[in-house]
């Protein structure tokens, strides 16, 4: 766990010590955002063997923090705990062993917690260097949200020109991304999102057709437009909605879940179990005399295991985002302090693109 060996630099849980002189945005309880966070001094992390020290710019936020902040979310550190996933800043110091990279640089970064800090550390593997014109906005999306999608879109399947792609929360950070990246390669896309208002939206990022799942059932209007099968299905909600995108595939089709957005309506324990029903069971025989596959994608499992791949999917990202290619999206920018709105407006779900906080 290259991550965790590290030492105390890496730590996000907030403890007692001296020399405290940075501030950072602190999980304390959980439940509603007005009353989950608070604003406090803490150490000011130094940057260890192969990590860089980075003066945090801005923190993005992601909806796996909205489901840490519930409590729903097992890879989260124990509170009162120092959340985020990605920053944008300047590297203010490198530690031993790091060649890529010198102080004074501006970089996007993923950080597997510890980034809704003024400083940040993470390995040097998980940074890369950004234009000094770039919007905090994209340099953040492109380190979770887009890399996430790289990895779903790039690395677990082969997209060909007019494969048919169906993508879930299409509005979202990572399904803006998905998008954009299936749209490159010419595939025919099926957005679905959770309002008409997001439709034009999903459109206006290349989708050919957008789906509202709340006022529709997504199985049926995409079977009204096209008599062919899905080729692939990237799903981010989980329960019955992977159930029925899986239903859409073909021989050949593959789908693949990178979260499970519908925990959050989910309220007890028996809620809990249900959901793990409404995925179903498939048969591994089943999937084999079908000729389909289930793919599942947690990017946290990939940082810790695997960072040379995570160092491979933000360099295509940031070199994509830096010709044009890819358009990252900003759906929202907030002070530090507005964390709890921040927080709030992403959970309403009306939220497009990548929502962000600054210092």
């Amino acid at each position: 766990m290259w991550w965790k060996d590290k030492g105390e630099a890496v730590k996000c849980r907030i403890q007692k010590k001296q020399n405290i002189n940075m501030k950072a945005v602190a999980l304390v309880r959980t439940g509603i955002a007005s009353r989950a966070f608070e604003i406090k001094e803490v150490p000011k992390p130094e940057a260890g063997p192969g990590q860089i020290l980075i003066k945090v710019e801005a923190f993005g936020l992601n909806f796996a923090d909205v489901i840490a902040r519930h409590g729903k979310y097992k890879d989260a550190p124990p509170i009162p705990a120092v959340l985020g996933y990605e920053v944008v800043g300047r590297i203010e110091s490198i530690g031993k062993e790091v060649l890529s990279f010198q102080p004074g640089q501006r970089v996007t970064a993923f950080t597997r917690f510890g980034g809704y800090a003024e400083y940040a550390v993470t390995d040097a593997r998980a940074a890369a260097r950004i234009p000094e014109d770039m919007d905090a906005g994209v340099g953040a999306a492109l380190a979770t949200q887009y890399c996430t999608a790289w990895f779903c879109a790039e690395e677990m399947v082969c997209l060909h020109k007019g494969d048919q792609v169906l993508i879930q929360a299409a509005a979202g950070g990572v399904g803006t991304a998905l998008t954009q990246l299936c749209k490159r390669k010419g595939c025919v896309v099926f957005g679905t999102t959770g309002s008409d208002e997001k439709m034009e939206y999903v459109r206006s990022i290349g989708a050919d057709y957008a789906i509202n799942y709340k006022s529709h059932d997504f199985v049926q209007e995409i079977r009204k437009i096209t008599d062919k099968p899905i080729d692939v299905v990237f799903d981010s909600g989980g329960g019955k909605t992977f159930r029925n995108g899986k239903s859409l595939l073909g021989a050949g089709g593959r789908i693949i879940g990178y979260g499970a957005a519908e925990q959050m309506e989910k309220k007890t324990i028996l809620g809990s179990i249900k959901l793990l029903f409404d995925f179903g069971f498939t048969n591994p025989v089943f999937l084999l005399m079908s000729s389909k596959s289930i793919l599942g994608v947690n990017m946290l499992r990939m940082a810790d295991q695997r960072p040379d791949v995570l160092q491979r999917c933000l360099k295509n990202v940031v070199a994509l985002a830096s010709v044009g290619e890819i358009q990252p999206k900003v759906g929202g920018k907030f002070k530090a302090t507005e964390i709890a709105e921040a927080h709030a407006f992403l959970e309403s779900r009306k939220s497009t693109g990548k929502i962000i906080l600054n210092w």
